[in-house]
């Protein structure tokens, strides 16, 4: 990566002002459908769509397989999100963000940092990487526009079968739908948007399915604050802190090597933001 930088003071600045930045040129379009295939050919020998395939694994899923770790190291990706955040890069989480056609599922309006736990939480961005077209159709991002600027709002938890979200996580504060956005993004393209800008999205009602990555990154001076030590994947730059376990890259799509690193680490993971959805009860 060269030391320029990829995004124009007008584009940070309104990133500042919006929360969110939309959309942004990555993976071509015959290496969008490259991912696209390598998914579906996973999928296909394990005869479900990997939204329901049991083991957490639209969770942390770069630590599965090697298409997937090359993408959130993607050279346009990095250098965006550098300008925002800095130069030295981890992965904290990722999640795969799949409505097929027809299909119920939805996400509630919600702010990503309201269960991550991370400190200072507003360092953290999410990449939203589209490896189909994501429209007001296909149920794509839906934001309000400067809700980031009232930081980290209270949520309840209302899990149901169709939200995509695994707490069921709702912003308690009212929403003025009418005020929100479509962050619609083709494939190849992606978004990105602060730790507590508002957003949900609707279901798939167009005629493909809808199959984005949203990865979270953080600068490695970010800190986890709950009880366990959790595991994050270095992507760009040096790691002087040392305050997440090193994630290694898989070597093999899904092998045992692979399947036992990502178990472990969605272990940690779900443990440790689970203590912290207790505290947020008072439990």
């Amino acid at each position: 990566m060269s030391g320029g930088r990829t995004l124009s003071g007008e584009q940070v600045a309104r990133y500042g002002r919006d929360g969110f930045l939309c959309a942004l040129p990555a993976l071509s379009t015959a290496e969008a459908a490259a991912c696209r295939a390598r998914l579906e050919a996973f999928e296909a020998s394990q005869g479900r769509s990997l939204a329901r395939i049991p083991g957490q694994l639209r969770a942390k899923t770069h630590l599965l397989f090697p298409w997937l770790a090359d993408l959130v190291r993607h050279p346009a990706v990095l250098a965006a999100v550098a300008d925002l955040i800095g130069p030295d890069l981890l992965v904290y989480h990722l999640t795969m963000w799949i409505k097929d056609r027809g299909d119920a599922a939805f996400v509630s309006w919600h702010q990503d940092g309201t269960y991550f736990g991370l400190e200072p939480a507003d360092r953290h961005v999410t990449a939203w990487v589209a490896l189909t077209d994501s429209t007001p159709e296909t149920g794509c991002v839906t934001a309000l526009p400067g809700s980031h600027r009232r930081g980290q709002l209270p949520h309840a938890s209302r899990r149901s079968a169709d939200n995509l979200l695994s707490n069921g996580q709702v912003v308690e504060a009212e929403v003025d739908a009418a005020d929100a956005v479509p962050l619609a993004v083709r494939a190849g393209e992606f978004s990105l948007h602060h730790t507590h800008l508002l957003h949900s999205s609707a279901s798939n009602r167009g005629a493909d399915r809808r199959i984005g990555v949203g990865i979270s990154y953080i600068p490695t001076s970010v800190r986890h604050v709950g009880a366990h030590r959790l595991t994050a994947s270095l992507v760009l730059g040096r790691d002087r802190h040392g305050h997440f376990a090193p994630e290694p890259r898989p070597r093999a799509d899904f092998d045992a090597e692979a399947r036992a690193v990502h178990a472990e680490a969605c272990a940690r993971f779900f443990a440790g933001h689970g203590s912290l959805r207790a505290e947020a009860a008072g439990a």
